[in-house]
């Protein structure tokens, strides 16, 4: 199997989210900023469908119920870059994903820095040398990935990650693998509530056992409905 990348087009992206996502894993996501260029190798990946896409609806969704000016980006072309923030602190990174005219994204949960370390570190709060851990975990979770690329909610929501044009002082690229990974595993999505973050929902897809990927957690009340879920099974 050849690890070669190439870069992504639209088409690639047309799926619904849930069938996109596995096979961005073992791609890169690449952003220039302020002259540093960082590499990320995509090891954690999580899909949500925006209202109307694909046959089940994602209450998990920020699409969930139409299209509004937050999620606007996720309604547009495959290829953009739906940059969100989290809690009100953290900007995570979507690959905008679906058929033409409906919403969809990848949130890219977790990564590898290939290269430009000492500008995700220095995005991170941290100074080099770092220990194995600290490398490890510089874009551990959205929000630590989100931070690593340098890219901010709101000024690069939209940034195009097809043609890398240049957008508020940021450029994105995003390859594929020219052959997928072979060792996928997937599950339930992390910290999202009630049904949308259980097993009806196994839409977080993971290279197994890469040390970059984030543990689970349950989201409120998620755990509760896993559980009465099993027992009327």
């Amino acid at each position: 199997m050849t690890d070669a990348l190439r870069p992504a087009a639209r088409d690639d992206l047309r799926g619904l989210p849930a069938e996109v996502a596995p096979r961005l894993l073992g791609g890169e996501l690449r952003t220039v900023l302020g002259g540093s260029e960082v590499r990320l190798r995509l090891t954690e990946v999580e899909a949500y469908h925006g209202h109307g896409t694909g046959p089940v609806p994602d209450p998990g969704s920020h699409a969930r119920m139409g299209r509004t000016a937050r999620n606007a980006t996720m309604w547009g072309e495959p290829g953009h870059l739906y940059v969100y923030l989290s809690h009100g602190i953290h900007s995570c990174v979507n690959v905008v994903c679906g058929p033409d005219g409906q919403a969809g994204g990848v949130l890219l949960r977790a990564g590898e820095v290939l290269s430009g370390l000492e500008a995700a570190a220095s995005r991170r709060g941290r100074a080099l040398p770092l220990t194995a851990a600290e490398r490890r975990d510089l874009a551990r979770g959205p929000g630590r990935f989100g931070q690593a690329s340098g890219l901010r909610h709101p000024l690069h929501d939209g940034v195009d990650a097809i043609t890398g044009a240049e957008w508020h002082g940021a450029r994105a690229e995003l390859l594929l693998r020219e052959e997928p990974v072979a060792d996928i595993a997937t599950g339930p999505r992390v910290g999202v509530a009630g049904v949308a973050g259980t097993d009806a929902f196994p839409w977080r897809f993971w290279i197994a056992g890469d040390p970059t990927v984030s543990p689970f957690r349950w989201g409120r009340g998620a755990r509760e409905v896993a559980a009465a879920a099993s027992v009327l099974d």
